[in-house]
């Protein structure tokens, strides 16, 4: 069992001409967690879901992972003719950063930590690139 702490970066934030969501369930996309720390908080977030969707009511939440912070998102496809399809924002719109992930159930004294974030050793500077 793993326990994680998600620590929201960005607030919700209003989307202006949101859609109506609908009772069906939702395809998940998890876009950009190939290493292994990533596969393990992609497997916690497609946990969350039903791993049976009903593309009949074409909703789709999609996970991004990018530069340590994960941006969620609540999307509708459309399709406008044979060639083009669109995509409608659902909301909520949330940004998340990983502090920590523990093995276990949580336990903040005690317990085992997989892998922590070390605030000064992690963080980049925005204005290099670093390769």
């Amino acid at each position: 069992m793993l326990s994680s702490v998600l620590f929201p970066v960005a607030q919700l934030t209003e989307i202006k001409k949101a859609g109506e969501t609908t009772s069906h369930l939702p395809e998940v996309i998890l876009n950009n967690f190939n290493t292994r720390l990533r596969l393990t908080v992609g497997r916690m977030f497609a946990s969350l879901f039903p791993h049976d969707p009903q593309f009949n009511g074409r909703r789709v939440i999609t996970f991004h992972y990018q530069r340590d912070f994960i941006f969620f998102r609540h999307h509708r496809y459309q399709f406008r003719n044979e060639k083009k399809c669109g995509l409608h924002e659902l909301g909520p719109r949330f940004t998340l950063k990983l502090r920590s992930i523990q093995k276990g159930t949580f336990d903040s004294k005690f317990g085992e930590y997989e892998w922590m974030h070390k605030r000064h050793e992690m963080d980049t500077s925005r204005r290099k690139f670093n390769l």
